[in-house]
């Protein structure tokens, strides 16, 4: 049987349903004759007392009930005992009356809900199965069903006798006979696929989400449902293929087709996020491009631009590890399972189908544990030489730190124990290290550290630095004396020293294997006795029990047929040598040739090469060649002759109650020296008691010698160079510094003193050093009568006994000298705009302020009206000795007024420059000297002819001005024309000053703030304070039109008029009115002015005043010495006052006058 399609499988569902209908219309029609018999019959009995429900006696057990109804039994059925039960709960009595139109339903959903149960062959054929959506399953659980063709109300209520009114069957048309309807129509219906692009809706896009039926057929239009597959379909979103979504959720699709709709199932859903448009970032901390096994590492999420947003995060990696949903992954020793790409997202808590984009991918590279690699350069010595060591590791940038250690042996087993070289305890940032004045013998090996806590390489193999310089405490012997050998030659190597135990170490030049003698020899006691039976080419050298590494030899050993035979160690300048050509199993029979650094230099039947007197130019490569055959190359190394001693101490200076180490050494090195000591001249006899052949310590100060003999006559060495050894006093020396400020200036004087703490009687001579130019002399004080910056630095002392120079305190700590240049204090003032008798504060700030200064204000004093601008300046009463405080008070101020202020310190004083001048200025007008603008307005054009005129008690006048173009103030010739007491302005360009007058008295007139505007529009405004209750006008002007349109005024930027009046009148000026004011007009706006409104003064206010005057007097007159007393208890509180006292007012102050403060565009002055 060939498979159903999907159009076959629908065909045979609508046929079952048809021939369904059919049998349940001729059923349908037979109960409603039942019905309509029995109704009629009920109609015609009486009503009966009560109804009750009874089972029948005959009837099948549990299937059928007698309802009295009219006096009269009716039979109605309960349940069938073939009926399957489908629900544990009873069915109330009133479910049984159903309409007809819901009892049409049972086949068609029969055929839906159960159809397994028909299909089974063999089955039980059950019958009778309320459906669900009847009334009598209203418990609404699920049944299991027959098949739709056996089920029929015949089987529900039993058929009562009736009219059978025939009932013809709708034509369904013929079935293929290979089919089975009931069959086909319970088989499962085909189920809808849901696929989609992409579960993730990028930012400003969307997803596509296909729907498809399986297998494929043609008519199919597509539901899409979003949330629940319950809800209503998505009615924008029907459709016959792809469709595109935008929003996040939950997504269903099913298809339908024909009419009715014949559906297919739910597809399975799919889950569609929604890209958020901020970025996932992973770091790696530390960020080291490679990581090693153990380290400990920290993978970030870092969500860009993420706001207060709470994140929820996600991982993925390559790598074995599974990360926890944080933003942060820590891993305290990481292993190669942790390699591999590492991404991340975040996801918004609060909707789980909003989140970002996968980040991009973080690499992390787990690698074994690195071992660094040790290079040394030189790896053979020249005396006194330095060493470089070299500890290379991969990425040599990523954090790394370096340890360096030397070498010791351990006699105990085969194996070195490590020192931290000195300087290299928390490692070096440097990946090198030079050891300076090596002589001996030495192995070395680094590791490297990084990250907190430090993650440590493995250590290095060891590297070593050979010297050839023979030492008395380890050296090495050959036997027979020389640096090549045959195979099956008998050689022995020889230790000597400080020690009853020693190794032979060997380390071969071809493959840096490193081993000791039990692997290529036989170690008896301090000997190694040398197997030689096959070929190699390695450095020797001994080490001690003690620690100490002995001269190193080269050896060559070779299975050839000719050798050279020359000494294995170096030869000393001056000395005998014989160089000669050796064949294993014959004499020369032939001329044999002789090289030095490749060159010939003897070529003879000869086999010996002699140098009677070795030089150091005899140093070098030496190989013979004979009948072909070539011996390979030694080098002789040549000492010069007699060395010199060389003197070291392990300090200078002998400890109270101490000692010091001196040791002498000659130069190369060589065994068998003793060494000879001497104090005070080299031509006196050595100390006998300290002849020895290794350091001394000695415990007396003195000039200290040595020198080196060996032999039998002595052979000496040269006299070392002198050592000077003194002896520290236990006294201590200490610097002072008078005055202790911790800033000098230039032009103070100082003095240096050198202190010795418990010096008592004893008298001493002092020294001094300084990291400056300074030399002070040999004296306990060291003054500078005017210190410059040549005087900085640290200065130490210390004292030396007059009766022996070599007893002396040791050094005191350094005391620092800092010399700056001579400071210029800063004033300043508040308020810069006076309110009448307003208080004004002046502070004059200075470095270190706690360093002893005392402060100095000053009044400025205009002087005569010439060119010069002069001014004298007073103290102010109550400084002329200063002040302790940096601030001083002047109570009642009116007038404008110059102030400047300087501190000074030390004795004499030495005083700082006086500051720059600061201005208080006064709008009041004052009779004695006051400023007249014409015309009289605050703001002007350029080209305007505007004049200053000063008028008071003096014939002589200069007018004054401050602005920042000017840089500070200046007079009328610079900007203006003077003309007696008028200044005319030259107005060709803008400008933004403060004006005043200065009379030849000693007097300031009353300032005003006047702007010249390069600009089409100015506002007209008083340039003076106009008074309460005063008229005022106020008007906007254009330089070459009239106003032909609105005009708007702004007080404090708020509108206050609008209409074509280019005209603002006040009527009567009050403190309301004070403020900003400025114009617009057509797009064009005005430059602000501040007006300012003073307070009228009744003149009847005067007569209090003179009354309480006149009471003082009076009481003054009558009371003296209580006037002396309050006048000698404020003194100086009349004008010098704690800057506290005067906060609130000040702040106040400052509050009500905040627009003086500023020039007409709100630019600062001080």
């Amino acid at each position: 049987m060939s498979p159903l399609t999907p159009e076959d499988h629908e065909l045979s569902c609508l046929r079952s349903e048809l021939r369904s209908i059919a049998t349940l219309l001729d059923d349908v029609l037979q109960r409603q004759s039942s019905l309509l018999a029995r109704v009629e019959a009920l109609q015609q009995d009486g009503p009966s007392p009560a109804n009750a429900v009874h089972r029948t006696s005959d009837a099948p057990s549990s299937s059928w009930a007698t309802v009295v109804r009219k006096g009269r039994p009716v039979s109605l059925p309960l349940f069938s005992p073939d009926m399957e039960e489908c629900d544990d709960d009873p069915i109330p009595l009133s479910n049984f009356f159903t309409p007809l139109e819901k009892l049409a339903e049972l086949p068609a959903i029969c055929s839906r809900t159960a159809p397994e149960q028909s299909v089974l062959p063999n089955s039980r054929h059950r019958k009778g199965c309320i459906p669900p959506t009847s009334p009598l399953m209203s418990q609404g659980k699920r049944p299991r069903c027959s098949s739709p063709s056996s089920v029929s109300f015949s089987e529900i209520w039993p058929p009562l006798p009736a009219p059978q009114p025939s009932f013809p069957r709708p034509n369904v048309g013929p079935i293929p006979s290979t089919l089975n309807d009931d069959v086909i129509c319970a088989a499962n219906r085909p189920k809808a696929e849901l696929r989609a692009d992409d579960r993730d809706i990028p930012v400003g896009g969307s997803v596509t989400l296909t729907c498809s039926v399986n297998p494929s057929s043609s008519g199919w239009k597509y539901f899409w449902y979003r949330g629940e597959k319950t809800s209503e379909p998505l009615s924008t979103q029907l459709s016959a293929g792809p469709v595109r979504v935008s929003e996040e959720g939950v997504y269903w699709c099913r298809g339908g087709r024909g009419e009715p709709v014949y559906y297919t199932e739910y597809s399975d859903p799919i889950t569609i996020s929604k890209i958020s448009p901020n970025k996932a970032v992973v770091t790696l901390q530390p960020n080291w491009s490679e990581i090693y096994v153990g380290e400990r590492i920290t993978l970030r999420c870092e969500i860009k631009d993420g706001g207060d947003t709470e994140w929820e995060y996600e991982w993925t990696t390559t790598s074995s590890e599974k990360p926890s949903n944080q933003n942060e992954h820590s891993i305290t020793s990481v292993s190669e399972s942790h390699s591999g790409d590492y991404r991340c997202r975040g996801r918004k808590k609060h909707t789980q189908l909003s989140s970002t984009d996968w980040s991009d991918p973080i690499k992390l590279t787990v690698s074994d544990r690195p071992r660094p690699v040790l290079t040394v350069s030189p790896s053979w010595l020249s005396a006194g030489a330095s060493v470089t060591l070299t500890c290379s590791v991969k990425d040599p940038s990523a954090g790394w730190r370096f340890d360096w250690y030397k070498a010791v042996p351990d006699p105990s087993g085969n194996f070195y124990s490590l020192e931290l070289i000195p300087g290299s305890s928390s490692g070096t940032e440097q990946d090198s290290y030079i050891v300076h004045g090596q002589t001996h013998t030495a192995g070395y090996k680094c590791r490297a550290g990084r990250g907190d806590p430090v993650f440590y390489t493995h250590l290095s193999d060891p590297e070593f630095v050979w010297s050839a310089d023979i030492h008395s405490s380890a050296s090495l012997t050959v036997s027979p004396d020389r640096a090549q050998h045959f195979t099956s030659d008998s050689v022995s190597l020889s230790c000597e020293g400080n020690s009853a135990e020693w190794k032979v170490m060997r380390i071969l030049t071809n493959d840096r294997y490193l081993s000791y003698c039990s692997y290529w020899g036989t170690m008896t006691g301090s000997t190694c006795n040398m197997n030689t039976y096959r070929s190699s080419n390695a450095v020797y050298w001994c080490e001690s029990g003690s620690g100490e590494f002995s001269n190193a030899v080269n050896i060559t050993v070779q299975d050839a047929d000719m050798i050279l035979l020359s000494p294995a160690r170096p030869v000393t300048e001056g000395d005998p040598v014989s160089l000669s050509c050796k064949l294993r199993n014959q004499t020369f029979g032939s001329i044999v040739f002789f090289y030095h650094n490749k060159k010939l230099i003897q070529n003879d039947s000869r086999w010996e090469l002699n140098i009677s007197a070795v030089s150091k130019s005899d140093e070098g490569f030496y190989k013979c060649r004979h009948s072909g055959r070539e011996s390979a190359q030694s080098w002789m190394s040549v000492q010069a002759n007699r060395p010199k001693a060389e003197l070291r101490a392990d300090d200078r200076d002998i400890p109270v109650g101490g000692s010091v180490t001196l040791t002498c050494s000659v130069k190369p090195s060589s065994s068998g020296w003793k060494y000879f000591w001497y104090r005070g001249e080299k031509t006196s006899e050595p100390l006998s008691t300290q002849l020895s052949a290794g350091p001394v310590r000695v415990s007396e100060e003195g000039v200290y010698w040595c020198r080196g003999g060996r032999g039998e006559p002595v052979n000496y060495t040269e006299y070392s160079d002198p050592i000077t050894i003194s002896k520290i006093s236990p006294n201590k020396a200490v610097v002072t510094l008078q005055p202790n400020w911790s800033e000098i200036y230039v032009g103070e004087r100082i003095t240096l003193r050198c202190e010795i703490k418990d010096g008592g009687d004893t008298e001493w001579e002092y020294e001094w050093t300084t990291t400056s130019s300074e030399k002070p002399s040999n004296q306990s004080e060291h003054s500078i009568t005017s210190v410059s910056a040549s005087h900085s630095g640290d200065y130490r002392c210390r004292g030396r006994k007059k009766h022996t120079q070599l007893s002396s305190t040791d050094w005191s700590d350094p005391i620092k000298l800092t010399v700056s240049d001579k400071p210029r204090p800063v004033l300043t003032v508040s308020p810069s705009w006076l309110s009448a008798g307003a208080s004004v504060t002046l502070t004059c700030s200075v470095e270190d302020p706690s360093a002893g200064w005392r402060f100095y204000w000053y009044k400025a004093v205009p002087g005569p009206s010439d060119y010069s601008y002069s001014y004298s300046y007073e103290l102010l009463p109550g400084s002329s000795s200063g002040t302790e405080q940096d601030s001083y008070i002047v109570h009642g101020q009116t007038h404008t007024v110059r102030y400047m202020c300087r501190a000074g310190r030390g004795d004499p004083v030495f005083y700082t420059y006086t500051s720059e001048p600061e201005y208080v200025w006064s709008a009041d007008i004052h009779s004695s000297a006051s400023l007249t603008v014409s015309p009289d307005r605050a703001q002007h054009f350029t080209s305007d002819s505007v004049s200053l005129s000063c008028e008071g008690n003096s014939t002589e006048w200069r007018v004054m001005r401050f602005s920042i173009e000017d840089g500070g103030p200046s007079y009328c010739l610079y900007w203006g024309t003077m003309t007696g007491s008028t200044c005319n302005i030259d107005t060709s360009r803008s400008s933004d000053a403060v004006y005043w007058c200065e009379s030849e008295s000693g007097e300031f007139s009353s300032a005003v703030n006047i702007t010249v505007q390069d600009a089409d529009m100015i506002l007209l405004s008083p340039a003076r304070p106009v008074t309460e209750g005063d008229p005022v006008s106020l008007s906007c002007k254009l330089r070459r039109q009239t106003f032909d349109s609105i005009v708007f005024f702004y007080h404090n930027e708020k509108l206050i008029q609008r209409d074509s009046r280019w005209e603002l009148n006040i009527s009567a000026a009050s403190k309301s009115d004070e403020g900003f004011y400025k114009c617009q007009h057509s797009g064009r706006e005005s430059a602000q002015s501040w007006m300012s409104v003073q307070v009228s003064i009744p003149e009847s206010s005067s007569f209090p005043v003179r009354l309480i005057v006149r009471l003082v007097c009076g009481v003054v007159l009558v009371v003296p010495l209580l006037v002396l007393f309050c006048y000698r208890a404020s003194k100086d509180s009349v004008f010098v006052r704690p800057v506290q006292s005067e906060s609130a007012n000040a702040d106040r102050v400052d509050y009500e006058n905040d627009h003086y403060s500023t020039l007409l565009h709100g630019k600062q002055l001080n």
